[in-house]
């Protein structure tokens, strides 16, 4: 294969990944609204579902620009050394001292101290600080145990869920879980809020 083919292919996966990576970040940011979570679906796909699509978009675009790059290499040197002289130097290292401020502004998320600003919404309220009581809830349970043992309607919980409220209950909420994209905390955080609505 030629050269000018390569480059063609290349840029040309470089330019789907652009498009691909605009339309997947514009739908996350205003059709699958932040905090929308397993509640919203286009597609069959959920926002964080669409999320880890937009990752690897990202990965393979980055992958086209390395590989971009160095088809091109000679030429980004030639543009950076310029012509021979004194300003060449200085071209090279303020183009290297770029470059390693660029890649420490990249990895310096790594390395930083994570803040935990708040509680994650099924950590909310605990034991010690709640006012309604804690149930074990969890996936080997069907909505009818739930049911019973909350006193939480299963119509109620699938209402909330946004699933269709003719699902059977007396299938297990793992099951359930995997077919409809919800998660165990979700249904704590329901029976929750429906008992302080009470």
């Amino acid at each position: 294969m030629s050269k000018s083919m390569v480059n063609f292919l290349v840029d040309s996966v470089m330019f789907v990944a652009i498009m691909l990576l605009s339309a997947t970040g514009a739908l996350m940011r205003y059709v699958l609204l932040p905090g929308s979570g397993h509640f919203s679906q286009l597609w069959r796909m959920d926002r964080h579902q669409w999320g880890q699509i937009h990752f690897w978009i990202a990965v393979v675009l980055m992958s086209t620009v390395a590989l971009h790059l160095l088809l091109h290499w000679n030429w980004v040197v030639c543009m950076v050394k310029g012509r021979p002289g004194k300003a060449s130097r200085i071209r090279v290292a303020l183009a290297v001292v770029g470059v390693l401020a660029l890649a420490a502004l990249v990895v310096a998320p790594f390395f930083a101290q994570v803040e935990q600003t708040g509680k994650p919404p099924h950590k909310m309220q605990s034991s010690e600080d709640s006012t309604s009581p804690e149930y074990p809830i969890n996936g080997s349970m069907t909505l009818h145990e739930v049911e019973e043992q909350t006193g939480v309607p299963a119509a109620v919980i699938l209402r909330e869920l946004g699933l269709p409220v003719d699902l059977p209950i007396d299938e297990q909420l793992g099951r359930l879980r995997k077919k409809h994209s919800f998660e165990i905390h979700d249904i704590k955080e329901i029976v929750r809020k429906h008992h302080e609505q009470q």
